[in-house]
């Protein structure tokens, strides 16, 4: 006997909806942040590379701050912004680079207000690869009691006549599992490219100051 998966998946017992439903919702909002960070970071990497040439050519800082405008989704010109709007202020002020360590404080808050960007919900997809499948779980025990007290009820005692309520209570765990599978795929997924991300926004910010005390200082 062939078992349809979607036929099993109908139900009308209204705790079975509502977890079913619970699961189905936390799919499918993960499914769009799994599409919306690979798009960001696909962005992200594009435009970092497209920003380090500009970068690289330019001798002068204030040359590349006029050009920041084009790599808007580039988290290397943030943190470009942050450290030149330090060296302006001291430029101003001073005439001078009077305090590297400033300048490298401000080029830290940079990096971390765009690690907090790219991490944005990603909470969601951790907390959904932790959560649906006790979910899911929780959602096959009360099918699997319902159908052994209809069962009762019934007093028949075959297989064939408690099979089909125990195969709908699996439903439960499927669903679940088929939610925190690609959840937790893709917050290890996205993790790793938060941490490449920001390995490449420190090397960046070296750079900065290799061409802050060439201009300046030099």
């Amino acid at each position: 006997m062939q078992v349809n998966f979607w036929e099993l998946v109908k139900t009308t017992e209204p705790v079975a909806l509502t977890i079913r439903g619970l699961l189905v919702a936390f799919s499918l909002i993960s499914w769009t942040i799994i599409f919306s960070k690979a798009g960001t970071f696909r962005r992200a990497k594009n435009a970092n590379l497209r920003f380090l040439r500009a970068f690289r050519k330019s001798a002068r800082l204030d040359a590349v701050a006029a050009a920041t405008e084009q790599f808007r989704s580039a988290p290397l010109a943030t943190v470009f912004d942050f450290g030149y709007s330090e060296v302006a202020r001291q430029i101003q002020s001073r005439s001078r680079i009077s305090n590297m360590t400033a300048v490298e404080r401000t080029l830290q808050l940079g990096m971390s207000e765009e690690i907090t960007r790219l991490e944005q919900n990603m909470n969601w997809l951790a907390t959904t690869a932790t959560v649906t499948p006790f979910i899911g779980l929780l959602g096959t025990v009360i099918g699997i009691v319902n159908a052994f007290q209809m069962l009762g009820l019934s007093g028949n005692t075959s297989m064939r006549a408690v099979g089909p309520g125990i195969a709908e209570a699996l439903v439960a765990t499927a669903l679940g599992l088929m939610a925190a599978i690609p959840a937790a795929v893709a917050y290890n997924y996205f993790g790793h490219r938060v941490k490449e991300m920001g390995a490449r926004m420190e090397d960046f910010s070296l750079e900065f100051l290799n061409l802050t005390e060439r201009t300046f200082e030099g």
